[in-house]
């Protein structure tokens, strides 16, 4: 059997039906994270079959993710993004964070940002309950983990501002923490949590990308027991690790050198 030569794409690249509205079906996910199936609808201007149809394959690949029959990106796109997107080669491995877990002896989540969401697509530890609560939710809340506190944190003002500003009435309360602990945030570049009524504790911090905002956060999540006595010696092997990646990348402008002070809120979350 011989090869068969690709075809040639001559001329200009035409538009397909198909292409163009499983397209905007997701970039319409990306700016309306939560869209339901009728505003999906009114915003292709398509027929309600054809929409179902296109957004069943997309769940069942993993573009798409649903939730309370509103609609977010699914974790396929992030597994890409760790291989070539925002993530620059070598710049976060699986060796790296199975480094830091060795290092500090905890369970090591990696997460990236999700539309409104966080999403854990990296974990090394022992921590059967905080692995277990991963797994069965990969979706969580920014403002209910340490990870996502630590994006918003390092995130550029307008797009901080406009995230808490899409939250709904019933979130204000975890606005009103956020913005409690955004200073200490900033300043010591860790946010903490606590979680499962207080038996677990959680810190974490960003890892930035070329442009120095946040590409990922890095969690470590334990027993409370275990890891409030360390507070000071976690955060900064924490710090000292994501430092030690991004000096690797010459691509990458981080924040290494700032303030590791310890001074923060705690709220329900990881």
């Amino acid at each position: 059997m011989t090869d068969v030569p690709p075809t040639k794409l001559d001329g200009a690249p035409q538009n397909h039906r198909t292409i163009d509205r499983v397209t905007r079906i997701l970039e319409e996910v990306v700016y309306n994270p939560g869209m339901t199936f009728v505003e999906l609808v009114r915003a292709l201007d398509a027929p309600k079959s054809s929409v179902h149809g296109f957004i069943q394959g997309l769940l069942a690949a993993g573009w798409l993710y649903q939730e309370e029959n509103r609609f977010f990106l699914g974790p396929a796109l992030y597994g890409m993004t760790l291989a070539s997107g925002s993530f620059r080669a070598g710049m976060v491995t699986d060796s790296d964070v199975a480094t830091l877990y060795g290092a500090a002896g905890v369970t090591v989540f990696l997460g990236v940002q999700a539309g409104d969401h966080l999403i854990y697509v990296s974990e090394f530890g022992a921590d059967r309950l905080a692995g277990f609560a991963a797994r069965s939710n990969i979706r969580r809340t920014m403002l209910g983990t340490a990870g996502g506190k630590a994006i918003l944190a390092a995130l550029p003002a307008i797009q901080r501002d406009a995230f808490l500003r899409r939250r709904r009435p019933e979130e204000a309360a975890a606005v009103d923490q956020f913005l409690v602990e955004y200073e200490d945030i900033r300043r010591t570049r860790i946010a903490w949590n606590t979680l499962h009524g207080g038996t677990r504790s959680a810190l974490a911090t960003v890892v930035t990308g070329s442009s120095g905002e946040p590409v990922a956060e890095v969690t470590l999540v334990g027993p409370s027991a275990e890891i409030l006595p360390r507070e000071e010696e976690l955060a900064k092997l924490l710090l000292e690790h994501v430092d030690s990646w991004q000096r690797r990348s010459p691509l990458t402008r981080g924040t290494s050198g700032q303030g590791s002070g310890l001074t923060r809120s705690r709220k329900s979350g990881k």
